[in-house]
This record gives C-alpha cells, structure tokens and sequence, in this order.
C-alpha cells in the first residue's frame, strides 16, 4: 500500500491523485508540518518547566497540610491573615513568607508605574506576572505543596 507524500494518507496501488489532498503522485511536495499537538506539547513543556522549583514538602508534617491549606491560599490573597490565624503552622507559614514577597513586589511594581514611560510599559507586564505567580502559589497551596514561587521564591522574610 503506498502514501500520499504530501499529507500521508494510504492510497490504492496505481492511484495517480490523493482521495485527501488531491496532492499528484510523484509530485514534489511541500514538507509536512509539525502537527498543532506537538506544538501544545511544546507550550506544556514550558509551562511545566515554569514551576520546576525546590519542592520542600516533605519537610512539613501531613496533618498540618491538611488542616491549613486554606490559610495558606489566603496567604497570596492577604498575607496578614495566615500570620494571625494560623501563626503556629509551618506551612501556613511558608506561604505567608511568599505571599509577603508578592506583595512587597506588587508594591514595588506600584512605584515603578510613577516611572514615565518605562514605568508605564514595565509595571503592566509586573502585575501580569504577579498574577501568575498568585495563581501558581495558590494551586501549590491547594495541591499540599511547599514549592518556592519562581523568580521570587527564594527570598525569606518570615522564618
């Protein structure tokens, strides 16, 4: 059984067309592409690859996960609640450093916005990326992770 060269299909023996493509058998033909799921692959990979940080989950005890993992998501909400509520649990903990962070780099996003014109083109792209970290802290905290944020997770404030 022979294949079309242009798209791939099986083709009857003596066939002179392609019953998909109508490419001509025999004819030169362009070069298939790659296909649209190998190019999701390739954005999934580097999606995955975002969150690819220290993981020190197994530090923590598996009760004190699970009791506080709702204090740890507020935590990239209003970090001052956890501190309170859940002052005495190392993951909440954890979580209440980074959502410290993110906030002091929302804040520092804030005063580089007064900037005119370079303020004005980095600050938006900030807040996007602030956002991002948010959600990939808060799915962390839901998943019983202790993953350090990228790019910011690895400063310490609250110990």
């Amino acid at each position: 059984m022979a294949f079309c060269e242009k798209c791939g299909t099986k083709m009857e023996e003596g066939a002179k067309f392609c019953s998909n493509c109508g490419n001509t058998v025999g004819a030169p033909s362009e070069p298939v592409q790659p296909q649209a799921e190998e190019k999701k692959n390739d954005l999934s990979d580097k999606v995955a690859s975002l969150n690819n940080t220290a993981d020190t989950t197994e530090e923590f005890d598996a009760t004190d996960i699970e009791k506080n993992k709702l204090m740890a998501v507020l935590a990239y909400i209003i970090f001052l609640i956890p501190l309170l509520a859940a002052k005495d649990s190392p993951f909440a903990k954890y979580h209440t450093n980074q959502g410290l962070v993110l906030f002091l780099a929302a804040i520092a996003s804030g005063v580089i916005l007064v900037i005119p014109i370079l303020g004005w083109i980095i600050a938006p792209i900030a807040s996007i990326l602030i956002t991002v970290l948010a959600v990939i802290g808060i799915i962390n905290a839901l998943n019983g992770k202790a993953k350090e944020l990228p790019i910011i997770g690895k400063f310490k404030i609250i110990k």
